[in-house]
Formats: structure tokens, C-alpha cells, sequence
């Protein structure tokens, strides 16, 4: 798999465009409902202010005081001030306990109430005015906020969403690529088992040929393969301690059989660094690493594999001059089917990090990389 065809990346920015739209609408849609309920509390305000001012313009009735009397009862929430033009309390009701029967307290709130709603006066015979100051009710200034907070939340869900959906599809591939890895051990053990018997023949018949060890090699490395793919999957022992000589025994193997215009040098320290490991899963990590890199030069360059130590941890980095990777390309490398190669299937990367970050507990990736100018990997192990 090359790249993500065009409609998989449509349907990803629809899918998120959509989600979008849906936060978005129900922040507006719940914002309209709040400002609706605001503008109800005013009216609310209105029409209590307008019944106080006819009871302070004329003498109602009996019946007319009892309606009155109802629509000013009616304010169950709103917290009201009404003051004289001298700031003398009148009346007050639903106030915070906080300010409780304070004059000085009382004041100052009808002061801060100013500031949001402008108060409403009330001509009152002989001239002593009188001041209506409001405020939001406590359920309404609680339901300012809510509209951001549901959006919040929803987002929240789409992401966890989106993060348990994407680790199902995780451990899903990682069950069919350890399926599919025991699956080719399994299919190449056969004829392994028959090349090996021939192999034995072939021997008492002229043990010392060149063309017998070289066969031999190359089967023992086919057993290497198998083992190494019925590995996946499962919990490797790390039992394997000198990671100098795992590194040289690859790099000794590989040397002989890349492109001799590949110039290819092994940099280890003089002292042997011991580390738990598997030696075949980590001898398959660096042959991805060794064959990428010897693609990428198109069998001619530099290739430099070193080993070192940095702050009790082991790195080992692979570097070439070869074509180098965009920034595109570098950030996809390691995920299961990409490949920039026409025939790549796009596993040995991927399966690589598997190998590094779940069964050595390490970290691997690409340290540097330039197009034009080649590549660095690194892998990076804990010491115990």
C-alpha cells in the first residue's frame, strides 16, 4: 500500500467536519436558549417595574392590589434592589447569602447589578424617586456557561471515541500481522524440513564443497527466518546478554552479502555492553534496517552501523547516503503497509518497532533524514 486513497482521506475530513458541526450546533443551538431565557427574565423585570409604577400612580381596587400584589409575587428567582434616589433601601429580595441584610452590602450589589442591566426608575409623587436594580437569576448565570461546557464534553466524546475505535483497530492488525507471521513460519518450515534432509545427503557426498557451506548457510538462515516469524506475536525470552556480538554477527552475515560497492563499517565500543535481548528478533530488526538502507542507495554508497551508550541507555544507528525521505514519507514509515517501494509491502518497519517497543521495551525511529542525502535510524534499548 502506497498511500491513502483519496476518497479514505475524504471520508476522514467528513467524518471530522461533520463532528465539528455537530459541537458547534449544539453550543449556538443551547447559546439561543440561554439568551432566550435572558431576555424572559427582562420581561419578567418589565412587567413587575410597570405594575409597581401603576400602584405608586394610582389608587387600585381591592382587586386590582390582589393582581398586583401576584405579579410582584411572581419573581420567585431574580434577584431585585429597589433604592430611593438617596440610596435608602425600599425593598430587596432573592439576593446571595453572602451579602445578606447589609445595607452598605445591599448597596454596593445594586451598584454591581448597574453595571449589566441600566437601572429602571420609578417617578414616585413628591419626588423621591425610586430605582429598580436586577440582575440574571442564579439558574440563568449557571446556564451561561453550560453551552461551552456540553461542547466540551461532546468533543471529549468524539475523542475518546476516536481513541477507542483506533486502539481496536490497533490490536485488530496486530492479530492479523502475528496471525500472518506464524502462518509463513508454518509454510516456510516445510520445505525447510526438505532442504535440510537433502542438505545432509549432500553432504556425505562432498562435505567440503563450497557450494555445500554456502547452502548451508543460507539454510540456516531460512531457519533463522521461520523462527523469527513464529515469534510474533508471542512474549520472547530475553536471554540473550553480549549485544556486541549480536550486532557483529549481523553485520558480518550482511556484509557478505550486499553490494560490494556499498562501502559498509561496523563502529563498536571496546568493551562488551550487556543488555537482556533476543538475539533473532533483534538480528531482524537491524537486516530491515541494513536492507532499507541498501535500498535506499540503489547498492552503491556508505553505509555506517554504530553502537554506543548515552545516558544508560544502547543505541545502535544505521546511517546511509542514500535518497533520504520526505518529511511525508518519514513520518509514515513505520506504519503497517506504507512503503515507498513498487513491491514493498510495507511490513518490515512496521514490524521492526513492534519487535523494539513491545518486546525489548526500547524506542526506534528516524534520528535524521534529508532528501538527497541519506538517513540516520536509531534504535534506542533501556539497560537493565
Amino acid at each position: 500500500m502506497k498511500k491513502r486513497s483519496i476518497f479514505a482521506r475524504f471520508n476522514n475530513w467528513f467524518i471530522f467536519s461533520l463532528m465539528t458541526l455537530v459541537v458547534v450546533s449544539i453550543v449556538i443551538t443551547s447559546t439561543l436558549v440561554v439568551n432566550y431565557l435572558k431576555k424572559d427574565e427582562v420581561k419578567q423585570v418589565d412587567i413587575l417595574v410597570k405594575a409597581l409604577k401603576f400602584q405608586q400612580d394610582v389608587t387600585p381596587s381591592l382587586e386590582v392590589q390582589e393582581l398586583l400584589l401576584a405579579i410582584y409575587s411572581s419573581n420567585t428567582t431574580i434577584p431585585m434592589i429597589i433604592l430611593d434616589k438617596n440610596d435608602q433601601i425600599i425593598e430587596y429580595k432573592h439576593l446571595s447569602q453572602e451579602i445578606g441584610d447589609d445595607s452598605q452590602n445591599i448597596v454596593a450589589e445594586a451598584k454591581i447589578m448597574e453595571k449589566k442591566y441600566p437601572a429602571i426608575e420609578i417617578k414616585v409623587q413628591g419626588g423621591n424617586d425610586q430605582f429598580v436594580y436586577y440582575d440574571n437569576s442564579r439558574m440563568l448565570n449557571n446556564l451561561q456557561y453550560f453551552p461551552f461546557l456540553l461542547g466540551f464534553f461532546v468533543l471529549c466524546y468524539f475523542l475518546f471515541s476516536f481513541w477507542f475505535l483506533r486502539t481496536v483497530k490497533k490490536t485488530d492488525e496486530g492479530y492479523l500481522w502475528a496471525g500472518l507471521a506464524k502462518e509463513t513460519a508454518h509454510q516456510i518450515g516445510t520445505p525447510l524440513s526438505s532442504m535440510m534432509g537433502w542438505m545432509e545427503i549432500m553432504k556425505l557426498e562432498n562435505p567440503d564443497s563450497d557450494g555445500v557451506i554456502e547452502i548451508e548457510k543460507d539454510i540456516e538462515r531460512l531457519r533463522t527466518i521461520s523462527e523469527r516469524f513464529s515469534k510474533i506475536g508471542s512474549v520472547p525470552e530475553l536471554n540473550d546478554t553480549n549485544f556486541n556480538e549480536t550486532i557483529k554477527e549481523n553485520y558480518d552475515y550482511l556484509k557478505t552479502r550486499i553490494s560490494r560497492k556499498i562501502d559498509f563499517t561496523l563502529l563498536l565500543p571496546t568493551y562488551n555492553i550487556l543488555v537482556p535481548h533476543n538475539k533473532i528478533l533483534m538480528s531482524w530488526v537491524i537486516e530491515n534496517l541494513v536492507k532499507n538502507a541498501v535500498d535506499a542507495m540503489k547498492g552503491q554508497g556508505i553505509l555506517q552501523m554504530s553502537v554506543f551508550e548515552r545516558n544508560k541507555n544502547i543505541l545502535v544507528e544505521v546511517k546511509d547516503n542514500g535518497s533520504g525521505m520526505t518529511k511525508y514519507q518519514a513520518q509514515n514509515a513505520f506504519k503497517p503497509g506504507y512503503s515507498t517501494k513498487k513491491r514493498g509491502w510495507g511490513l518490515g518497519l512496521s514490524l521492526a518497532k513492534r519487535v523494539v517497543q513491545e518486546y525489548h521495551n526500547g524506542d526506534i525511529k528516524i534520528s535524521q533524514t534529508e532528501v538527497g542525502k541519506g538517513t540516520t535510524f536509531r534504535i534506542l534499548i533501556k539497560k537493565a
